[in-house]
């Protein structure tokens, strides 16, 4: 855990730090996301953490303004970790990073609750504004991927059949809403994949959509999961 203290409080007219807490297990990644905030004085570093677990410990411990966190974590993965610290603490903002251009992981970030979507490797400029909007209430979606995101989003012709998906179909498309791939459904459910791809292709005719990310819109707009 890392805290920066040397920040001259004393400063007339200062306006208050933005407490920030970053929970990312790359190493690389964390000490460039701590480089970022040492060229912007109105961010304060008050913790890390690794795996989702502890971010979400550490974000309940010291309830900070915003948190930086990886979609792809250990144990626990940010989806599942915001979901959990927007449970308990809903006023603190979640920027959601994530290394794959996936408008399915997308979707079930802002799903869970996050303020602010990017991708890794974007410019620190764009960085700096995702943080600005999440600050201020806005929601912000990385532009690489927002035009599909949008496209994705646009009503599918029927939703009719929602009232009659299984039991087990509903368990598959809250994983799919989740972002979960195939092989994670697989485990999750203790099921085959075979079995796997038959029930997300019976939950997308009874939808009456084209892929898994228009099936978890519909499952999120009508209030399947």
């Amino acid at each position: 855990m890392s805290s920066h203290t040397n920040l001259d409080w004393n400063k007339p007219h200062q306006s208050p730090l933005q407490r920030i807490l970053i929970v990312e297990d790359d190493p690389v990644m964390r000490l460039g996301l701590e480089q970022f905030f040492e060229e912007y004085p109105e961010y304060q570093i008050v913790g890390m953490a690794a795996d989702g677990y502890t971010g979400v410990e550490v974000a309940m411990r010291l309830q900070p303004d915003l948190v930086v966190m990886d979609i792809g974590l250990p144990q626990l993965d940010g989806i599942a970790a915001t979901k959990q610290i927007k449970a308990n603490l809903p006023n603190v903002r979640v920027v959601m990073l994530t290394s794959h251009n996936n408008e399915t992981e997308m979707i079930a970030a802002l799903a869970s609750g996050a303020d602010a979507c990017c991708i890794k490797g974007t410019s620190l400029e764009q960085l700096s504004v995702a943080m600005s909007a999440a600050q201020t209430g806005a929601t912000y979606l990385d532009p690489l991927i927002a035009r599909k995101v949008i496209e994705h989003l646009k009503p599918p012709t029927s939703t009719k059949n929602t009232s009659q998906l299984s039991s087990r179909e509903l368990e598959v498309l809250k994983l799919i809403v989740d972002g979960r791939s195939n092989p994670e459904i697989a485990a999750e459910l203790y099921m085959s994949m075979s079995t796997v791809k038959t029930h997300i292709r019976n939950i997308m005719n009874k939808l009456a959509v084209n892929d898994r990310v228009q099936a978890a819109v519909v499952a999120l707009r009508n209030g399947l999961v």
